[in-house]
């Protein structure tokens, strides 16, 4: 039980803190060549096709990057596997600035993808470590909105460096950030049981889930098989879950500048404004989409209870989505900010169903039931790059009909969460913890 006579302590906001930091690099350097499609189609002689085998060539290593990094990190520890895995892909984003070639960016995209990989399960790791489960939606919310600053921070310095001093150092400058990160984390970053700077009330907070702990410790030297992992409908209902929305994140990512840029004829620097806006936006779905839960928690509704119906919620507030082009025929910002609030509820869920793993598998597991998770994300990026994308936006551009390709991918965009929703409805319906 807490001592509720002396303040609990927030050691556990600075490691959310570094996590958040960690995010944010690792979306930075993802979202470089996006911002940079239209320096390099130019100066490499790409089309959109050339475009979409690069994205494929990083969302195939992701996706077998997530499958063994859940297992990497769940090997090394949370600190080594953590400062292992950005240090690499801090090394790969640089590495674009000496590619050359569309194969040689197809090599910097895959290893910068299976390098990445790790930050999700280690961050889901870290922080199933220092948060109780009330409180881990909201960490999660934080840390995941790291996703959207980098996404804000991209675009409002890559073109202004390229247009200074040239795309290859866009990517070598981004790249160098992930080693002021890596000083930090060594510095600051400890277990709970090995921390220094934490109160015992504090670690008691952090471990007040007493039940889970007990499972915790009864098995904490068994080695858990991927094998056994499947067996269990709760690894499902989370990994299709992440198949069928991850895709759609993945999406804005990478073609949101190309959208912007075909619809409304924006030079490289006009769209730093518009696609910085609509990552803003998101980002308060981040941090909303995981208070949410806790607020319903606090107010006696059962934790699945809770995230199920917060996570339907945002399925409906990305609906919208779907009328984005017609909003913005005569207004680009009406558009962008339909996009925008699709990309918000996208932040929200993703910190919910993240939450779904650390609510439904001891720790021991977590990491790598989120790389099976994000590994199906990145397989089903793969599929709706190779069968929608690649085709669909060569055939219509080449036809001059464009918008077309965009609004089918914008229904996509809105059924997928419903989908999803369904499946984690009907294979977890109350979120049961599972025993391993």
């Amino acid at each position: 039980m807490e001592n509720l006579s002396k303040p609990i302590g927030n050691y556990r906001w600075t490691i959310c803190a570094l996590v958040f930091f960690a995010t944010t690099v690792n979306y930075l350097d993802r979202q470089v060549i996006s911002l940079l499609k239209s320096v390099l189609s130019d100066e490499l002689n790409w089309d959109d096709g050339d475009y979409a085998n690069i994205e494929i060539a990083f969302k195939l290593a992701y996706s077998f990057g997530m499958l063994i990094a859940g297992r990497v990190i769940d090997m090394l520890g949370t600190k080594r596997g953590y400062a292992t895995a950005t240090g690499l892909w801090s090394l790969a984003a640089m590495g674009h600035g000496f590619a050359n070639s569309t194969l040689g960016f197809m090599v910097a995209r895959a290893a910068l993808g299976i390098t990445e990989a790790g930050n999700f399960p280690a961050a889901i790791k870290a922080t199933a470590e220092w948060f109780p489960k009330k409180e881990r939606a909201f960490a999660t919310g934080i840390f995941n909105s790291g996703t959207n600053i980098g996404a804000i921070v991209a675009p409002l310095t890559v073109p202004f460096i390229a247009v200074a001093w040239g795309w290859k150092w866009a990517f070598i400058l981004t790249g160098l950030i992930g080693f002021v990160w890596l000083v930090l984390w060594q510095i600051y970053y400890t277990s709970p049981a090995d921390s220094k700077k934490l109160s015992k009330e504090e670690f008691d907070h952090i471990h007040s889930d007493i039940e889970d702990e007990k499972i915790e410790k009864a098995g904490k030297d068994e080695k858990v098989a991927w094998i056994k992992l499947l067996g269990h409908r709760q690894t499902w209902a989370f990994a299709l879950g992440k198949f069928l929305t991850d895709p759609i994140w993945w999406f804005y990512l990478f073609w949101l500048p190309d959208f912007l840029q075909s619809e409304y004829q924006l030079s490289l620097i006009e769209l730093a404004v518009p696609v910085a806006v609509v990552y803003l936006i998101s980002t308060i779905g981040s941090v909303g989409g995981g208070y949410l839960p806790m607020f319903f928690i606090n107010r006696n509704m059962p934790a699945f209870k809770a995230r199920k119906t917060a996570m339907l919620i945002f399925a409906i507030c990305v609906w919208p989505v779907v009328f984005s082009q017609y909003a913005g025929e005569t207004n680009m910002w009406l558009a962008v900010l339909v996009i925008g609030i699709a990309a918000a509820a996208h932040q929200a869920w993703s910190a919910n169903i993240f939450t779904t793993v650390s609510d439904m598998f001891p720790k021991k597991a977590i990491a790598s039931v989120t790389g099976i998770g994000g590994m199906a994300g990145g397989v089903g990026g793969i599929v709706l790059t190779w069968a929608v994308q690649k085709s669909l936006f060569v055939h219509f551009r080449e036809i001059g009909q464009i918008e077309k390709a965009y609004f089918i991918m914008f229904l996509i965009c809105g059924g997928s969460y419903f989908l999803a929703w369904l499946i984690l409805h009907f294979l977890a319906p109350k979120m049961d913890r599972v025993k391993l």
